[in-house]
């Protein structure tokens, strides 16, 4: 019966591990989709950060990091919907959080 339970832990443990996963691919690719819709196709979502409970509520805040050039910037986004078990996901605009700028082209001497 311990080992039924291990295994049972274990198990759940990695279910949980590729929903966390395939619910960060699903967030990034509806942000770009989001943002490409807008007319913003040449941002790029670098990568996007989320709470650990994220994939099991219908609610969340993500912090997505956009490129554009040498302009980086981190904008928190909440989603509303859940992007991997629900039709219709909405997203708003948090807020940015910060935009960095690189100026020159790094390397040339």
């Amino acid at each position: 019966m311990g080992r039924f339970v291990i295994y049972l832990a274990l198990l759940a443990g990695l279910a949980y591990g590729g929903l966390y996963v395939y619910y960060g691919v699903a967030v990034k690719q509806l942000i770009q989709e989001e943002l490409d819709a807008l007319g913003f196709t040449a941002l790029q979502v670098a990568g996007v950060d989320y709470p650990p409970l994220a994939p099991v509520s219908n609610e969340a805040r993500v912090a997505a990091e956009v490129i554009y050039r040498g302009a980086e910037a981190s904008v928190e986004l909440r989603l509303t919907g859940h992007p991997v078990f629900s039709d219709e996901v909405r997203m708003e605009l948090d807020g940015l959080q910060a935009l960095r700028l690189t100026i020159g082209t790094g390397g040339q001497r």
